[in-house]
C-alpha cells in the first residue's frame, strides 16, 4: 500500500462543510480541522413537507415488519429504512477516486454502503445542489455496474455499484466498492448539507453485500488497532464541530473511563439497554406487553440519527414531565375513557398485563402479547414518529400504551382518579406526526433530568442537552429531542441513541472486541 499503520483522526463539523486543513501532532494522530455551521431551520421545514408523503414506503413494508432494500438479502435491514437524515448535524470530508474527489458525507454507524451522487445523475434535482463522482476523471476507476437501491425513511437513493479508491483522512483505500447514485427524490436529498453516506455498521446490513470502507481499512493494515470513536462537540461557541478516531481513542475526547457493553446482534451496533429515569424515578419500561421492553429494551448507538428515538410510551411519559406538546391521539383518548376503569379493574385483579387488551376486545392473544384484531393493519412509527402503513384501527396499541401507565402509577400507589386523569394527560402528550415536540424555551430550569440505564451505569441527560434550541432571541424556539419509534419483535423494541446522546458521552465502536464504550465527553 506504501502507506504505515497510523491512527487517523477525522474530524465532523455541523451542518455544512466550510474549511479543511490537514495536520499532523506529536501524538501521532493526523487531525481533519473543520469548521461548523448552526442548525438550518430550512431543513425543518423540508422534514415536515417529505414527511407528509411516506406512503412510498407502505410497498416495501413486506416481510417482517415491512421494512427492506431491494438488495437487501439480510433480513437486518430494518432500521437504516427508518433512518431520516434532516436533522443530522455532523458531517466530514472524503476523496473517492484519482485523484480525489471530494465529497462531504455523514459517518453513519447505523448503516454500511459508501454511497455519493454520480455524474450519471441527470433527473434528480438534488443531484445538481452537490458533488457528483466523475468516473471518467478517476485513473482507479474499475466498472461493476450491479444495480443498488437503499430505501430510507424519508426517500429511496437508487444507482449502481462501482469500485474506486477512497481517501479518508491521510488512508487510501483501495478499491472500494460504493454506490454511484443516480436517483435521489425528494426534498431531503434536496434540501441536505451532505453528498453522501459513509456507513460504519457490520457487513451484515450492507445492501449488495458490499464490504464496508471499515473492514477494508482493517484488511489492508491500514490502521493500528479495530476500533473507532466519536467525539461530538456540542458546544455551539466553538469552531471544531468533533473527531472520528479510526484505530485508536483520544485520551483527550473524554473523563474518566468507559463503560462497556457487548455488542447483542451485529448489523448495527446494538446493545441490551436497562430502564429508562424520568428524574430519578423508572419509567416501567420491563413490563410483559409488545413494544414496552418485557425483560429490557435493546438500543443502537447510531451516528447517522441526531435525536433519541424509543418506545411510543416511555417518549409519551418523558413529554408529558418536560411539558412537551404534541398532537391529542383520539384513540388514546378514547380508550382511557370507554375502557380506563376496567383496565384498572383487571390490573388490580391481576390479569397478565399483555392479556387486557385482548379481553376487552381490542387486541388478539398470540399467546405472548396482544396483537390487532385485523391482521392486515400494520401499526409502525416510520422514522420521524408519523404513523404509516394502511389506515385503520389503532385501539389495539393505544390500549397497550394505557394498560402501561395505568400500571406505572398503581406501582407508585396512586389512587384511581389520579391515574385516569394522568393517563389523558399523557395522551395530551403523544408525539406529534411530524416527529416534533415543542417545549418552552423558559422552563428549561424546570425539567427532570432524564437517564439511560447501560450496564452498571446510569447516563444522565440534562434540560440543556436533550432540548435542541432552533434560532436565537423571541424567535428560537426549543424542540424535544425525544421521537418516537415503534419497532415490533423480534427485533424491537428498541431505542436508537443518536447524537444527542453522543455528544454528551464520549463513544467507542471496538469492532475487535464486539462492544460499544460510553464515557463522559470532555
Amino acid at each position: 500500500m506504501g502507506m504505515s499503520m497510523n491512527v487517523v483522526v477525522l474530524s465532523l463539523f455541523v451542518s455544512s462543510l466550510l474549511l479543511s486543513v490537514v495536520t499532523a501532532s506529536d501524538d501521532g494522530l493526523v487531525r481533519i480541522g473543520l469548521k461548523k455551521k448552526k442548525f438550518d431551520p430550512n431543513n425543518r421545514l423540508a422534514s415536515r413537507l417529505e414527511s407528509e408523503d411516506r406512503q412510498a414506503l407502505i410497498a416495501s413494508m413486506q416481510e417482517k415488519y415491512g421494512l427492506h432494500n431491494n438488495l437487501g438479502d439480510h433480513e437486518d435491514t430494518d432500521i437504516v429504512a427508518l433512518k431520516n437524515y434532516m436533522d443530522a448535524q455532523y458531517y466530514g470530508e472524503i476523496g473517492v477516486g484519482t485523484p480525489p474527489q471530494k465529497f462531504t458525507v455523514i459517518f453513519d454507524t447505523g448503516s454500511s454502503n459508501l454511497w455519493v451522487p454520480s455524474s450519471k445523475c441527470y433527473f434528480s434535482v438534488a443531484c445538481y445542489f452537490h458533488s457528483k463522482y466523475k468516473a471518467s476523471e478517476s485513473k482507479t476507476y474499475k466498472k461493476n455496474g450491479k444495480p443498488a437501491s437503499i430505501q430510507y425513511g424519508t426517500g429511496a437513493i437508487s444507482g449502481f455499484f462501482s469500485y474506486d479508491n477512497v481517501q479518508v483522512g491521510n488512508l487510501i483505500v483501495e478499491d472500494q466498492e460504493f454506490i454511484e447514485t443516480t436517483k435521489e427524490p425528494g426534498l431531503i436529498f434536496l434540501a441536505a448539507k451532505f453528498d453522501g453516506i459513509l456507513g460504519l455498521g457490520f457487513k451484515e446490513i450492507s445492501v449488495g453485500k458490499a464490504v464496508p470502507v471499515w473492514y477494508n481499512m482493517l484488511k489492508q493494515g491500514l490502521i493500528k488497532e479495530p476500533v473507532f470513536s466519536f467525539w461530538l462537540n456540542r458546544n455551539v461557541g466553538e469552531e471544531v464541530g468533533g473527531e472520528i478516531v479510526f484505530g485508536g481513542v483520544d485520551p483527550d475526547h473524554y473523563k474518566g473511563k468507559h463503560t462497556y457493553v457487548p455488542v447483542t446482534q451485529k448489523g448495527y451496533w446494538q446493545f441490551d439497554m436497562g430502564d429508562v429515569l424520568i428524574g430519578d424515578k423508572p419509567t416501567g419500561m420491563f413490563l410483559p406487553m409488545p413494544r414496552f421492553c418485557a425483560g429490557g429494551c435493546a438500543a443502537i448507538a447510531d451516528s447517522g440519527t441526531s435525536l433519541l428515538a424509543g418506545p411510543t410510551t416511555v417518549v409519551t411519559m418523558i413529554n408529558h414531565a418536560i411539558g412537551a406538546t404534541g398532537v391529542v391521539s383520539q384513540e388514546c383518548k378514547a380508550v382511557v375513557q370507554q375502557y380506563g376503569q376496567t383496565i384498572i379493574d383487571l390490573l388490580l385483579a391481576e390479569t397478565q398485563p399483555q392479556k387486557i387488551c385482548s379481553q376487552i376486545g381490542l387486541c388478539t392473544f398470540d399467546g405472548a402479547h396482544g396483537v390487532r384484531s385485523d391482521p392486515e393493519v400494520l401499526y409502525l412509527f416510520i422514522g420521524n414518529g408519523k404513523s404509516s402503513g394502511v389506515q385503520g384501527n389503532a385501539m389495539c396499541p393505544a390500549c397497550e400504551m394505557a394498560v402501561v401507565w395505568m400500571q406505572n402509577q398503581l406501582k407508585q400507589n396512586q389512587t384511581q382518579d389520579v391515574i385516569l386523569n394522568y393517563v389523558n394527560q399523557l395522551c395530551d402528550r403523544m408525539p406529534s406526526p411530524m416527529g416534533e415536540s415543542a417545549v418552552e424555551c423558559g422552563s428549561l430550569s424546570s425539567m427532570p433530568t432524564v437517564s439511560f440505564t447501560i450496564g452498571d451505569k446510569v447516563f444522565d441527560l440534562s434540560p440543556e442537552e436533550y432540548i435542541l434550541k432552533v434560532g436565537e432571541g423571541p424567535q428560537a424556539q426549543c424542540i424535544s429531542g425525544f421521537t418516537a419509534l415503534d419497532v415490533p419483535p423480534p427485533r424491537g423494541p428498541l431505542w436508537i441513541l443518536g447524537d444527542v446522546f453522543m455528544g454528551r458521552y464520549h463513544t467507542v465502536f471496538d469492532f475487535g472486541k464486539e462492544r460499544v464504550g460510553f464515557a463522559e465527553a470532555a
